[in-house]
């Protein structure tokens, strides 16, 4: 628990540093125009595919009509948005985790190591190409639970537990493996793993409550369409902040439990044994024990 807090403060303190923020930008600025690009070309087509769908199911058109009646008709026109809107926002939380581990999480764990961990040997267990492969398998495993999930979602407590531990499960694959791959062997890695699996789940699980954070302006993006344009990049940026909060988190989290690892490894082995003196050399030599030296 010690660990815990101390690496949470730390990456919270790390989250002002100036680099960070620096970075914290670039995944916005990409992912900004990605979402201007696809609304741009797709919102029109989405929008008008979404309504046929809703007005071919006889008691969705009954309920919208009853909503007419009511006088909230205007709610008719929202209903759809507010369907593109979050079935987009879980893929758009993946694809911003995704962002982050590639374009930031290097630099904020050198960061990490530069000022808090100078002398931890990097032994490169890992490699980038199999970090890549092995966090897109988890983003398809996400993906499909995500998917799986969407019916339990209209249940009122599950929409609130399910996508958060999705996600949080998902942050805790990709993180581990991303803030180990070189310092740590392959063997200390699944160390750190078994015996901090629960503290880095619970991380990952936290950051995903944390990322759940701007869906409220997701809604407010759907209830006001005229601040969508505004709403949309601020929430994106708030996305990117939860996952760089989480690469420092780990970072910090992992690396101290690294080093914990191995100086618990040396007090093990204890210190090496010291060379033999010439002198005892001599001696053992004199005695018949060692054959004497050539001359």
């Amino acid at each position: 628990m010690k660990l815990l807090i101390d690496s949470f403060w730390r990456a919270a303190a790390y989250c002002l540093h100036p680099r960070v923020i620096v970075l914290s930008l670039l995944p916005l600025v990409l992912m900004a125009a990605v979402a201007f690009g696809l609304g741009y070309f797709l919102w029109e087509p989405t929008l008008a595919w979404v309504r046929a769908g809703m007005e071919s199911q006889v008691w969705l058109t009954s309920v919208l009509g009853w909503l007419d009646g009511m006088g909230m008709g205007g709610l008719r026109a929202l209903l759809a948005p507010l369907v593109i809107v979050l079935l987009a926002m879980p893929l758009i939380v993946i694809v911003s985790l995704l962002v982050v581990a590639v374009l930031m999480t290097p630099s904020m764990l050198n960061l990490v190591a530069e000022r808090r961990f100078p002398a931890l040997e990097r032994r490169h267990g890992g490699s980038t190409a199999v970090g890549v492969f092995a966090s897109l398998g988890a983003t398809l495993v996400a993906l499909i639970a995500l998917v799986l999930s969407i019916p339990l979602w209209f249940v009122p407590p599950l929409v609130l537990i399910l996508p958060p531990l999705i996600w949080g499960w998902l942050t805790y694959k990709v993180m581990t493996y991303d803030v180990l791959a070189e310092h740590a062997t392959r063997q200390e890695r699944r160390d750190i793993i078994k015996r901090h699996r629960n503290a880095l789940l619970g991380m990952g699980v936290l950051t995903g409550y944390l990322g759940a954070a701007p869906s409220l302006l997701w809604a407010s993006g759907v209830l006001f369409l005229t601040l969508a344009p505004v709403l949309v990049p601020v929430a994106i940026w708030i996305y990117t902040l939860v996952f760089a909060f989480s690469a420092l988190w780990f970072s910090h989290y992992a690396l101290q439990a690294l080093q914990n690892l191995r100086g618990e490894r040396d007090e093990t082995m204890g210190p090496p044994a010291a060379a033999p003196q010439p002198a005892v050399i001599g001696a053992a030599a004199s005695a018949g024990l060692l054959p004497l030296p050539p001359n």
